[in-house]
């Protein structure tokens, strides 16, 4: 099918690759990282000040039991597990060899930068999905886009752009999005093993109705299962590459640093890397694999059970950090600490060949197996993605048969790539960010307000419940005045401030320790330890001066009751 235009035929599919070049070579760059300025300055640097809190939140409790997921939401783990399922998959593997090829290893370095901006959108993303969250009559939850975008904009205009977004998901990841996965775990297995396509394509295909047909518990279940696992697999196997080509690592580290500036000037280049090819394509593979402003991950950061939307936020940012600074850091550092860069290969087979240089055969094996990890994975999350929004357009009804549909995408994609179908789902890939990237900047100030109610009132009043808020002093963050001042940036200036003046007159100091009473157990451990255990904790200064304030104040904490 073709379009006739000035003298010459231009078919769908030269269009369709035209419209997603403009998307992706600028507008999407400029808009993403735009937002990702926006909200990195608005919120004061929130993916430095929240990392250590994400960080706790999300692998404090790993080897804890996570709670059963259900139609009433999920835990905070799985949210995550899910959301870093749909962001770690082929493209990992394909897309940072994409970048490093054509961009050099400077693209790396660009790659790094957006990341760091997309942590504070995806921020965003995550406490607003969890802000317009929707329970329906039969208690499932569900959130994501569709809904803060009404959210954003009342009226007709507010309905019909997320409409546009509903569709555009729904067709981008669900069905052909969901096909082109399954195409490359047929593909690599075929290479590796020699089983035919068609036959991988069924198994993928019963396998995720099965887990499809079991809600959002079984789905839950398998992410938090399988997500581990397959980043733990691929950080091993990739690990033991970079390190048997350590001496090359410093070599990689300044090629990745001079190329992001100086392309030309990193001996082996790529053919023709220009400053703009970098930066280019190294943000562009930073921000589509970690899909920050995509609008896909809110969908299920929307359902985990949080006190406050924040809280999720805080967690949304490690999923960023995992699939760019960890797994594409580590794709990219095996293709540059092995010299395959110079091959003029690219995507997949760069990566294949790189891990052949130490595993030889056992290489396509290696990339077949984190093939069908990743591509399974991602799978079963857009699949997740696109089932909230087929709630929102036609109701529960319909969900069995989008799952049949997709399980049928899963199947046919495996036996050959059909070029259209693949453009066309990078294109609406593309294009479903417009309408997030609308609603984020205008809800901008809502993520302000709400980022500064966790802080002012949620972390002020929950400083007696145990866990929550300032009630916990492991969790780091500025606290503010009730008047929106700020007192102090950090629980530890506000410990030194405390041991300094000696005095338990300080209210927000006097609050930490009743909580840290709490914590230890004053009833278990003697006052002096509690107090060297809190002094340790914030490197205060050891006196005799704090020590007889703290044992004032843990007292003072048993004497108000607050084991009640």
């Amino acid at each position: 099918m073709s379009i006739k235009k000035e003298g010459y035929r231009m078919s769908i599919n030269d269009l369709v690759l035209k419209v997603n070049d403009v998307l992706t070579g600028s507008v999407l760059i400029i808009a993403l990282v735009g937002i990702g300025l926006l909200f990195t300055f608005k919120l004061g640097f929130i993916q430095i000040r929240g990392f250590k809190d994400g960080w706790n939140r999300t692998f404090g409790g790993l080897f804890s039991k996570k709670g059963d997921a259900g139609k009433d939401g999920m835990s905070s783990f799985q949210a995550l597990a899910t959301a870093i399922a749909a962001q770690v998959g082929t493209g990992n593997i394909a897309g940072a060899a994409t970048a490093i090829a054509v961009g050099g290893p400077g693209a790396i370095f660009w790659m790094w930068i957006s990341a760091f901006l997309g942590m504070s959108t995806i921020f965003a993303e995550a406490v607003m999905a969890q802000k317009f969250k929707q329970v329906s009559d039969d208690g499932t939850v569900t959130g994501g886009p569709v809904y803060y975008i009404r959210g954003a904009f009342k009226g007709t205009f507010g309905k019909v752009l997320a409409a546009i977004f509903a569709v555009l998901i729904i067709f981008a990841l669900g069905f052909m999005g969901n096909a082109v996965q399954s195409n490359s775990i047929a593909a690599s297995w075929n290479t590796a093993f020699g089983i035919p396509k068609i036959a991988m394509g069924i198994f993928v295909a019963v396998v995720s109705l099965f887990v499809f047909t079991g809600g959002m518990k079984r789905i839950a279940k398998v992410t938090e299962l399988i997500v581990p696992i397959m980043a733990a697999f691929y950080i091993v196997g990739s690990l033991i590459v970079i390190f048997a080509n350590v001496t090359a690592i410093p070599a990689a580290f300044h090629d990745i640093i001079v190329g992001a500036f100086k392309p030309a000037a990193v001996a082996g280049g790529a053919m023709g890397a220009t400053l703009k090819l970098a930066v280019q394509k190294g943000v562009a593979r930073g921000l589509f694999s970690n899909e920050a402003g995509m609008g896909s991950t809110p969908h299920a950061h929307a359902v985990a059970k949080v006190k406050h939307p924040v809280e999720q936020g805080f967690v949304a940012m490690i999923g960023v950090f995992i699939d760019t600074f960890v797994i594409l850091n580590l794709t990219a550092l095996v293709i540059i600490t092995t010299g395959s860069r110079t091959t003029g290969l690219t995507g997949a087979q760069l990566s294949q060949y790189a891990f052949s240089t130490l595993y030889g055969k056992f290489g396509e094996i290696f990339i077949a197996i984190c093939m069908l990890f990743f591509a399974f994975s991602t799978i079963i999350g857009w699949y997740f993605f696109g089932e909230a929004n087929i709630r929102y357009l036609f109701g529960a009804k319909a969900v069995k048969i989008y799952s049949i549909i997709v399980c049928i995408c899963v199947a046919l994609g495996s036996l050959q790539e059909v070029e259209l179908v693949w453009n066309m789902a990078d294109c609406f890939n593309s294009m479903m960010v417009i309408p997030n990237a609308i609603a984020l900047v205008a809800l901008s100030g809502l993520v302000k307000k709400t980022h500064d109610d966790y802080y002012n009132n949620f972390f002020y009043q929950s400083w007696q419940h145990y866990g929550m808020g300032i009630g916990n002093p492991l969790l780091p963050g500025p606290i503010y005045n009730r008047d929106g001042s700020l007192k102090f940036r950090s629980n530890r200036v506000r410990a030194n401030h405390w041991a300094f003046s000696g005095t338990p007159s300080d209210e927000w100091a006097y609050r930490v320790l009743m909580s840290y009473a709490l914590h230890w157990g004053t009833y278990v451990n003697p006052l002096d330890k509690i107090c060297k255990q809190f002094s340790s904790l914030y490197e205060v200064t050891y006196s005799p001066k704090a020590l007889a304030g703290w044992h004032f104040s843990v007292s003072a904490a048993v004497d108000h009751g607050n084991f009640l």
